[in-house]
């Protein structure tokens, strides 16, 4: 898969690489209270260890086919701003997965509906894919606002769609098509 930067109107989408360790450590540390209840993952004493093991498995993915993760930077200044990726990517018959998080001190600038719409047009045009679900757990109404001012249709919700700190947890399901 091809893993060139993608541009998102001020925003720069590029793989992880270990120079971004500690800025991706110290995003997740600030932003762990208020994602911890999403994504169980973060927490205030994230570490860049973990964030380095992240990236290793962000590489396998890459090699495998199966996930296209991104860093996300601002464009001008190169500062660390969230993550976001095309995950359990199915070439046949051709979906997948868009997941996304921003840091705390970054939100409320439109940058996760950017980084949709971009990685959106990755799937549809290089990847060929015909469906990209974003899958948010119920209650997680910022996650919501986004799928919907990037264009995302609401087809309902997915009982115990996902597993969220080891209990199943209901999921609005929406989709993107081309």
């Amino acid at each position: 898969m091809d893993d060139r930067p993608l541009h998102a109107d001020g925003l720069l989408l590029r793989p992880f690489e270990e120079a971004d360790a500690a800025a991706f450590a110290a995003a997740v540390r600030e932003s762990a209270v208020g994602m911890q209840r999403w994504m169980p993952w973060s927490s205030a004493d994230y570490s860049a260890d973990q964030a380095l093991q992240w990236f290793q498995a962000c590489r396998g993915g890459w090699a495998a086919g199966s996930a296209c993760e991104y860093g996300i930077f601002e464009q001008d200044t190169a500062a660390f701003v969230g993550g976001a990726g095309l995950n359990k990517i199915q070439h046949d018959p051709r979906f997948c997965n868009l997941g996304y998080w921003v840091r705390q001190s970054c939100r409320g600038q439109s940058v996760a509906p950017r980084v949709v719409r971009a990685l959106a047009a990755q799937a549809f045009g290089p990847l060929g894919l015909q469906r990209v679900e974003i899958v948010v757990a119920v209650g997680n109404l910022a996650s919501e606002r986004v799928a919907e001012k990037a264009g995302a249709f609401r087809e309902g919700v997915a009982r115990n769609r996902l597993v969220i700190d080891g209990r199943p947890a209901d999921a609005h399901m929406f989709s993107l098509v081309p």
